[in-house]
This record gives C-alpha cells, structure tokens and sequence, in this order.
C-alpha cells in the first residue's frame, strides 16, 4: 500500500485532523497528506520530529523503554509524534476538537503499517 494512500486514509479517519506526515531521520518529508499548506506541514515535521528524538533519548536515563508516540496538546491543537522503526517519524496535526485517543489508534494501526512497508 503506498505512503500516500495510508497518510490520506489516517487523516480521513480521524474528524479533526488537518494533516499527517512521514519524515526521514533528518526531518526531509517522504509523504505527505494535508489538508492546509503542504509547507507548513513539512516544517511541523521537522520540529516535532526533533523533539521525538529528544524523547527517544529518555528511556536510557529513566529506564522506561523506547518512546513510541507522544501526544503533544497546544492552544490551538494537538499533535501526535511517532518512531516508524529506527530511521522515520510520522506527525499528525488536528484541531482542538479532535479525540486524540480515537487518533492515536488510528496512528499506531498506520505506523505499523508503514513500517511494514519500509522494512
């Protein structure tokens, strides 16, 4: 299945959702589906993408296991950040009025699935 179809299908499945992305490990976009500015999406990418990085770096000091995903709420959305194995990190972007919990079970159905198809 390719990248795109399942970015468009988790962003489709989640009401609320404004965009998803799959960035490599230096926070190039690979795929992408949004339903804003495609730029604004990229540069989200290489930020959170960076603070995952910072929290995979956690579980060496507190013994808590890898970080998987992490969902980070702000004024105006929430933002969930995940590892796809080693190498790649989707993002998914949704307003306020999202369930994060609905969306991060859709996230990690699709992470796996990507993973499935890099590795």
């Amino acid at each position: 299945m390719p990248f795109k179809r399942l970015l468009t299908s988790l962003v489709e499945a989640v009401p609320g959702a404004s965009g998803a992305i799959l960035a490599d490990w230096e926070g190039e976009a690979v795929e992408q589906h949004t339903d804003g500015d495609a730029f604004e999406i990229k540069v989200a990418a290489a930020h959170w993408g960076i603070l995952l990085t910072h929290f995979k770096g956690l579980h060496h000091k507190y013994e808590t296991g890898p970080v998987q995903q992490s969902v980070i709420t702000t004024d105006q959305q929430h933002v969930i950040v995940g590892a796809v194995g080693d190498d790649y990190a989707l993002v998914m972007t949704m307003n306020r009025n999202a369930l994060p919990l609905l969306a991060l079970n859709k996230f990690r159905e699709t992470a796996a699935l990507l993973h499935k198809e890099i590795y």
